[in-house]
């Protein structure tokens, strides 16, 4: 049995969604998990380093290289095969709640009512 994934912090989910080709005949989707989009905000549009990167989502630094590799592959997944890129799921917890509470996305199954 694999060890359970520790969640990674993110700051907000983003206000994209995702994005869709124009001009060519969409051939399928490509999910960009919310780590995976935190951790291509902070290295590639803010500038900061894998290990400065690592100490905000509270992970290792070969963790985030893991989640920047398999984000950019998807970006290019996307572009090269014109599929649909879409923003959403993944394991992760919000910045600022504290551990443990509230509901980690993608990580377990929702509380029922």
């Amino acid at each position: 049995m694999p060890r359970p994934k520790r969640p990674r912090c993110i700051a907000s989910e983003p206000e994209i969604k995702g994005f869709k080709p124009r001009g060519a005949v969409e051939t399928g989707e490509v999910i960009l998990s919310l780590e995976e989009f935190e951790a291509l905000r902070l290295i590639d549009y803010e500038g900061m380093d894998q290990s400065g990167v690592a100490q905000v989502m509270d992970v290792s630094r070969q963790t985030v290289g893991r989640i920047l590799k398999a984000a950019r592959y998807k970006i290019a997944e996307s572009l090269v095969t014109a599929k649909r890129l879409t923003v959403q799921g993944g394991c992760y917890e919000m910045r600022g709640r504290g551990k443990g509470r509230g509901w980690r996305h993608g990580c377990r199954k929702p509380p029922e009512r």
